[in-house]
């Protein structure tokens, strides 16, 4: 009876999300709040990395148990190349690059948010993104393309190439030191653009209980966290309480 009530529960508060961008198919899964709350809720999008999918990134990330307070999205990508790992562009993946002309999930981002918004009353100052891989790219995709948006945004072993039209946000990023794909330097460089877009103080303290964090302070609460570890291309176990801590530091004022 007790297992029967949980399956009835869990089917409540998760459904299928179902798109048609541009005549293409797009799917994904929404997590509805689980606490309670008054008024208008927090939400945040989850994105895989290349080869994953939306019910993986649930798995793998957590969000929901986290912060069950907050509504979340988790997107599945399509089929895209990805040069070390998938040259064919077999598995799913999303287009990070920010000046591309048509953006297949650019689209796709834009008409879930919209979808989102008829779910739940959506907290417009508590908006987020974060992501894995491919999807930290994509999250900082967003933060250069959908500038103003987001509260804050969380990227784990992601990096970017251009972040023209970005605005001053806060941000954590999360890297290995022994990432074979995505080069630790890259991302320790990356973090400094960061730093400097968002006009962050030149000396960083420690952050939060986690080890290997440091925060560089910024006006207007644009706060930079960098989280460095010594594994590889992963998504570590401290990973979601980390990103999600900072989430709930920041709100758009």
């Amino acid at each position: 009876m007790i297992s029967l009530l949980a399956a009835t529960v869990l089917i409540q508060t998760v459904r299928p999300i179902e798109l048609n961008v541009d005549g293409v198919d797009r799917r994904g899964i929404f997590v509805l709040p689980s606490k309670e709350t008054t008024g208008a809720v927090p939400l945040v999008f989850g994105f895989h990395g290349h080869g994953g999918g939306a019910r993986q990134a649930q798995r793998s990330f957590g969000i929901e148990k986290a912060w069950p307070e907050a509504a979340v999205v988790y997107l599945q990508g399509l089929p895209t190349v990805g040069l070390k790992t998938d040259p064919e562009g077999k598995k799913n993946g999303w287009n990070s690059d920010p000046s591309a002309k048509e953006n297949r999930d650019l689209k796709f981002f834009d008409e879930a948010m919209k979808w989102a918004k008829t779910q739940v009353n959506v907290d417009e100052k508590r908006i987020y993104t974060m992501g894995h891989s491919n999807g930290g790219g994509f999250s900082y995709c967003l933060w250069a393309s959908r500038p103003g948006l987001f509260a804050a945004i969380g990227v784990s072993a992601g990096g970017f190439k251009t972040a023209e039209g970005a605005q001053p946000t806060p941000i954590i990023h999360i890297g290995g030191r022994a990432d074979p794909l995505v080069n630790y330097r890259g991302q320790e460089f990356n973090v400094g653009r960061v730093r400097v877009a968002n006009k962050c103080e030149s000396e960083g303290k420690s952050w939060g209980d986690f080890k290997g964090a440091v925060e560089w302070k910024a006006p207007g609460g644009n706060s930079v966290v960098f989280i460095t570890h010594p594994g590889q291309h992963e998504y570590t176990k401290f990973s979601t309480a980390a990103i999600v801590k900072f989430f709930q530091e920041h709100a758009k004022k």
